[in-house]
């Protein structure tokens, strides 16, 4: 059985709040919690509140030219299925400045941090 998409995404965290000192503004990364089974009422609830689906996982609200920041959308290793909403959400962050990176697990994660400060 493979590692799920929680405790890839607190490894990745993890990984990050080590790494704060060595690249300038990832202390400032941030989780999006629009994904998860929630029940009707808090849906209904977080929805009014500004829930959008689709939406990536993770902000790095941190430009590093041509960039504005970076998204990452957090999937399983070895599976996880990019909706269409993601798709649309991707395409639209992407077309307004921000680079969007789709992870299969910590690792890839790690790695689209690493590639987003070498540009720099």
């Amino acid at each position: 059985m493979g590692v799920d998409e929680h405790t890839e995404q607190k490894l990745f965290f993890q990984w990050c709040l080590r790494h704060a000192d060595e690249y300038e503004g990832l202390h400032r990364i941030f989780a999006i919690p629009n994904g998860g089974n929630i029940d009707a009422v808090r849906g209904r609830r977080l929805k009014a509140e500004g829930l959008r689906a689709g939406v990536p996982d993770m902000f790095l609200p941190h430009p590093i030219a041509p960039f504005g920041g970076l998204f990452i959308e957090l999937k399983v290793r070895g599976g996880g299925i990019v909706s269409d909403a993601q798709k649309a959400w991707i395409s639209e962050l992407t077309c307004a400045g921000y680079q969007c990176v789709v992870a299969k697990g910590f690792p890839e994660a790690k790695q689209a941090v690493e590639n987003y400060y070498a540009r720099a």
